[in-house]
């Protein structure tokens, strides 16, 4: 369990919410040790990268208002840095995590604090490596209550359960992701997805290794679901009850009732569930979405959802999930999901526009004689696929040390093209560089992210770091200037951190640029990031006292 120093460690009740408590903000202190461990799962046992030896990691508990200080102390063979999802980080991109964008790693025998404050944020985030692959067994839930006194804006839950899924290799990850980049091919798939590091009883050898949430007949339970897998979108659903979403990315939402839900790598999906039903046992099912001609692992991880009292022997059924291709479920799924947009939980849309953005999503292959056909996959945005620096980004902007990356990322494509037309497998010429966007302080941006048929359509979830955005218009296919803003949801659409943009279709996001820092954007599919499907921007200092980037702290890891 994570070492908690000083302050509480709220564990899952949500009457909690209901307590007086002092109003002073608390300090939250934790330990992270990174240790490599043995870990067996489908009668594969290796030794992989963990938290205090714990797959999956631990769940950080703090309150709106607190402090949290997490010192990481590196035992393992790996670099590592540790990523906040969500966390807004005001100011203080210090904290943030990716590698070589905010920070350089972590070196082994090492320790670096994180040292952040959780303002004007409650619900479910959750935490994971930013380096190599190693979020694919270092990642953890970030559960933050509301302030004392103030409720849930939605029925009391009687008790609350994280559900993080994640993914399993029999190999080792890292070793899976050099041979396909030595390849230059894609790497081999999961061999498994997980619930809570457990791949359920559908699997070989996993009778020890099936979740298992017991309920009470008439109570309501608060589910805090989070998608840690490297590559899959999930579907999720628990056989015989209906799920009502009540927050997403830690932003409360108009509440609506589902039979399954649609979460893309990244984000993640409050809902409340009833136990209303015979008591039984019931699996909880999740499995991948892809409805591009795309090879996924389509095996489904369970865990079961159990009413007290009924014995073991009892055989749980099987929750009826979509398709895996249902592209009509996941665009009605995601157009219902919309911010409270309450007095007290406003939705702060930027209604006017300073700057207009404009970023196809493509893939494309370049040369590498040593490569299996010659060639290796690359993507990109507007045609550049993105390298990472030696010097992390934050470090040489605040430093003004030269010669690390460019600020002439382009606002729009170079070459337009009818982008989601008939397949293009010509190479437009796939730029390479460290080529970042610089934006002025508290400007309002819209960003226009476009899917293109370049080598294949896909769906992509982008994560924008430091900032929540609000999504105002989704499409299938080109996005047209003169007509599709007129489509715009500018009263109540949702806002988050992390957005799917559709196969073969496009997304447009706004959001006020009032956090200065160097900020990375990327697809959160673990493969498309390592091709290069990534940027990131520079949003410049304000004139206020408080509007401008923290200095650094002092154990600061050196490049």
């Amino acid at each position: 369990m994570a070492r908690v120093f000083s302050g509480v460690a709220f564990l899952f009740f949500g009457f909690l919410g209901l307590f007086s408590f002092p109003a002073e903000a608390a300090i939250k202190k934790y330990q992270f040790d990174i240790q490599v461990k043995n870990v067996s799962r489908l009668c594969h046992a290796k030794p992989i990268v963990t938290v205090n030896g714990r797959y999956p990691g631990p769940t950080i508990y703090a309150r709106e208002g607190d402090r949290v200080i997490i010192n990481v102390t590196n035992h393992a063979q790996y670099n590592m840095s540790i990523h906040w999802h969500g966390l807004k980080q005001y100011r203080n991109g210090w904290a943030d995590g990716p590698a070589y964008v905010t920070q350089c790693p972590i070196q082994t025998g090492s320790s670096y604090s994180y040292d952040f404050n959780v303002t004007g944020q409650r619900g479910t985030l959750w935490w994971h490596a930013h380096i190599l692959w190693l979020r694919a067994t270092v990642y953890g839930a970030f559960v933050i209550m509301p302030k004392p006194g103030t409720p849930f804006p939605f029925p009391q839950p009687h008790q609350e359960f994280e559900i993080v899924f994640g993914e399993w290799w029999h190999a080792d990850v890292e070793e899976v992701e050099k041979k396909g980049a030595k390849m230059g091919l894609p790497p081999n798939m999961s061999d498994a997805h997980t619930i809570n590091g457990k791949p359920g009883p559908l699997f070989p050898c996993s009778e020890k290794h099936t979740f298992v949430m017991e309920v009470e007949l008439g109570k309501t339970y608060l589910l805090r679901i989070v998608n840690a897998a490297l590559n899959d979108e999930l579907f999720f659903a628990i056989a015989g009850h209906s799920m009502t979403v009540v927050e997403v990315d830690a932003v409360y939402t108009k509440p609506f009732t589902t039979q399954a839900i649609l979460i893309a790598p990244g984000q993640t999906t409050n809902v409340l569930v009833q136990a209303n039903q015979v008591p039984s046992r019931y699996f909880m099912a999740t499995r991948p979405f892809m409805d591009a001609p795309l090879a996924i692992d389509n095996k489904t991880a369970t865990a079961i959802f159990q009413y007290k009292g009924v014995p073991n022997t009892v055989l749980p059924t099987l929750p009826l999930l979509p398709a895996s291709n249902d592209t009509a479920f996941a665009l009605s799924y995601n157009e219902k999901i919309k911010s409270l947009n309450s007095a007290q939980y406003p939705a702060n849309v930027p209604l006017k526009v300073d700057r207009n953005l404009f970023y196809t999503v493509g893939f494309g292959k370049n040369s590498c004689p040593t490569c299996v056909n010659g060639t290796k996959f690359l993507a990109s945005l507007n045609n550049i696929s993105f390298v990472m620096p030696q010097t992390a980004l934050l470090q040489a902007h605040y430093f003004n040390i030269k010669g690390v990356f460019r600020t002439d990322f382009p606002d729009k494509p170079l070459t337009p093209f009818n982008y989601t037309g008939a397949p293009l497998t010509a190479n437009l010429e796939t730029a390479t560089g460290t080529r970042i966007g610089k934006i002025a302080f508290n400007s309002t941006v819209e960003l226009v992210l476009q899917d293109t048929n370049l080598l294949t359509v896909e769906s992509h979830p982008f994560h924008l770091h430091g900032y929540n955005f609000f999504v105002v218009g989704t499409g299938i296919g080109n996005f047209d200037p003169a007509k599709d803003p007129a489509k715009y949801n500018l009263v109540d659409p949702i806002e988050r951190n992390t957005v799917g943009v559709p196969t073969g279709g496009w997304t447009a996001i706004r959001f006020r640029a009032d956090n200065p820092g160097v900020w990375f954007m990327h697809c959160h599919l673990e493969l498309h990031t390592g091709w290069g499907l990534k940027t990131a921007f520079l949003v410049e200092d304000g004139a206020g006292p408080d509007q401008s980037v923290l200095p650094p702290p002092k154990d600061l890891p050196p490049c």
